[in-house]
């Protein structure tokens, strides 16, 4: 059996079994399903309203499914809290990203998590095992960063972002989930998430990479969920599916279509509207008998 072979027939780490949101009378999510497994990028994409930021929200432990069911190792998971879901090893990277600006890189790495020594009363946190151990993770995972004490503000886009997974992949993530990383950054900065991408797969973790970008997507995908409007679309492999083709998923290849059809039939934007018959265009000829010239 090939390693692809065996990785489509091993447990998937984090599953979800045709789960549903409805908030109020609107349905968020409608029989949406996805799996991702160790060393495995699964992408999901969508346009504005897809369902996307709730489908992270429900695999997260902010929201419970009001249908379907979520598993892990195959065994059915239910998160009252994203402690929850964090303690079961799945890290959620949002695109706030959850630092604080002013603080220093060291302090947001720890933030929430900070190491401490001394016992009982005399119990505070250990700056220097903070320090130490923001350097040794990021340089783990490749990061190079000036000085842990600069603040994380200073940071470009990518760098923060970058931070933020090797945060989560230092504090033991099985599963990483990316809301929208490349959303706001330029081509070089965007290659450099998508290369921590690469390495977090290398590692062995299973990724959720959240995106409308199907060209990012695409070169580090293993599998690509597509959503619209709530519902799913398809859930693809790599091999069978090429990149035009999800641009065209994305996109509401369809849809787009019919748009143009509409736009072709409005007159000054689609094809020439004919002359009415009632005013035809006619050459001009000869003056009518008796018609009088200028002169007389």
């Amino acid at each position: 059996m090939t390693p692809a072979e065996e990785q489509d027939t091993a447990v998937p780490l984090l599953e979800a079994d045709g789960v549903g949101k409805y908030f109020g009378n609107v349905r968020a999510l409608s029989d949406v399903s996805l799996s991702v497994g160790a060393g495995q990028v699964t992408c999901v994409l969508g346009d504005n309203g897809a369902g996307k930021s709730t489908l992270i929200k429900i695999l997260s432990g902010v929201f419970a499914p009001d249908e379907g069911e979520v598993r892990i190792d195959g065994s059915v998971a239910k998160f009252h809290s994203p402690r929850d879901a964090l303690s079961a090893g799945i890290a959620t990277v949002f695109q706030d990203l959850a630092m604080v600006p002013l603080m220093a890189i060291w302090r947001n790495f720890y933030l929430g998590s900070e190491p401490t020594k001394g016992w009982g009363p005399w119990r505070h946190f250990d700056a220097r095992a903070a320090r130490a151990g923001t350097r040794q993770a990021l340089a783990a995972m490749g990061i190079d960063i000036r000085d842990p004490d600069q603040p994380v503000g200073t940071l470009s886009g990518g760098e923060r972002q970058s931070v933020a997974i090797a945060r989560a992949v230092h504090f033991g993530a099985r599963v990483l989930i990316l809301d929208e990383p490349t959303s706001a950054l330029g081509v070089k900065q965007a290659g450099v998430v998508l290369r921590r991408v690469v390495q977090a797969r290398e590692r062995g973790l299973g990724v959720v990479f959240i995106t409308h970008n199907p060209h990012h997507a695409h070169p580090v995908g293993d599998r690509f969920v597509v959503l619209n409007r709530g519902r799913l679309l398809g859930d693809f492999a790599k091999d069978d599916i090429a990149r035009d083709e999800l641009v065209r998923l994305m996109s509401g290849g369809a849809e787009l279509e019919m748009l143009g059809h509409e736009l072709e039939r409005i007159p000054g934007i689609g094809a020439p509207v004919p002359a009415r018959p009632e005013d035809p265009e006619t050459p001009a000829g000869p003056a009518p008998a008796g018609a009088l010239d200028e002169n007389g």
